[in-house]
């Protein structure tokens, strides 16, 4: 990777964009996943390249749903492998849960690549490289699944998804966190939870609010989630978007 130096006022914007690069040289990622870490970097510019209020009160009831479910269960594509591995490892080393590589654009052979990739970064139990049930509503091979993992899982966390995907999984009667850093996107509006920031601050966030919540009761967690509005936050999410660019132009 290029070396950037951490004082340089675009880094985690930079290292982000030489991650995904590295990535499709590795044959994590496809080069359709390049557009969309674009497009995503261009709606963390609106935020003001900051963790929000309202991405934080998603991420602690995201926390709350994850640690309250009865089979949870963490989805990995090529653009979450090639920037936060060992962030997706800790979390589900901490939830001791299992991690699925989930493609649009699958071929076997990315699918190992990313298995492979989490297996070396310490990840436990990796599943999708032998899918053995489909999403009801999907006709492409982001309908492959594994039973024993997102197929049969109640909870499914699925970070920089495509909206197709996260209706079907819904369909099914599934609860659904979403990392996703456009607030207007069908994957947020559809999603039980929503958490509208960039997946480099979400995961480590996510995880660490775990760990927080760890030693609360079950009744009290449950609560969190009970009292969670998404359709609220996302409301949130876009007027700190306006108030940010209104910062902007009162103080270019």
């Amino acid at each position: 990777m290029t070396d950037i130096p951490k004082s340089h006022p675009r880094y985690s914007s930079l290292v982000a964009r030489e991650r995904v690069t590295e990535g499709m040289k590795k044959g994590y990622t496809s080069s359709q996943g390049l557009i969309a870490q674009g497009r995503g970097e261009c709606f963390d510019y609106l935020l003001g390249e900051r963790t929000t209020a309202s991405a934080k009160t998603a991420t602690r009831a995201a926390a709350a749903l994850l640690l309250t479910a009865e089979r949870p269960a963490l989805s990995v594509n090529g653009n979450v492998a090639a920037l936060v591995p060992d962030e997706m490892v800790a979390l589900s080393l901490s939830l001791g849960i299992p991690l699925e590589v989930n493609l649009f654009h699958r071929s076997e052979e990315r699918v190992k690549r990313i298995a492979h990739l989490l297996r070396e970064r310490g990840a436990k139990e990796v599943l999708g490289e032998r899918p053995d049930a489909s999403v009801p509503g999907l006709d492409h091979a982001r309908a492959l699944a594994t039973r024993g993992g997102i197929y049969d899982a109640d909870v499914v966390l699925i970070p920089l998804e495509d909206g197709d995907r996260c209706e079907a999984l819904v369909a099914m009667g599934k609860k659904v966190i979403a990392i996703d850093l456009n607030p207007l996107s069908r994957t947020a509006r559809k999603a039980t939870v929503s958490i509208v920031d960039n997946i480099l601050r979400a995961v480590p966030g996510l995880t660490a609010q775990i760990q927080q919540l760890s030693s609360v009761s079950r009744a009290d967690l449950q609560t969190i989630v009970k009292s969670y509005d998404n359709r609220l936050v996302l409301s949130q999410a876009i007027s700190e978007i306006q108030e940010h660019l209104l910062e902007q132009i009162q103080n270019p």
